[in-house]
């Protein structure tokens, strides 16, 4: 049996830790500008308003969100570009 598959390192990592709406998703949407189609990244923030916001970009424009969790007062998101 081969290895278990190892989830590829994002073309882009956002930290947005301490920043408040709209900024977090103000940073989403220029590191999205920046990628290719099918890459993807991550995104760290404090911001409850991000459980709402990122969700809803992703939708608006057609990016998968991959992973949405919480981890104590940290949010975490994975997104692929469309």
């Amino acid at each position: 049996m081969g290895e278990p598959e190892r989830e590829a390192e994002p073309q882009e990592s956002i930290d947005a830790i301490g920043l408040k709406c709209p900024e977090p998703v103000m940073l989403l949407h220029a590191a999205m500008r920046r990628l290719q189609s099918g890459q993807e990244l991550t995104l760290r923030a404090t911001d409850p308003s991000t459980e709402r916001d990122v969700p809803n970009f992703c939708e608006f424009l057609g990016h998968a969100l991959l992973v949405a969790r919480r981890e104590g007062d940290e949010f975490h998101y994975r997104i692929r570009k469309a």
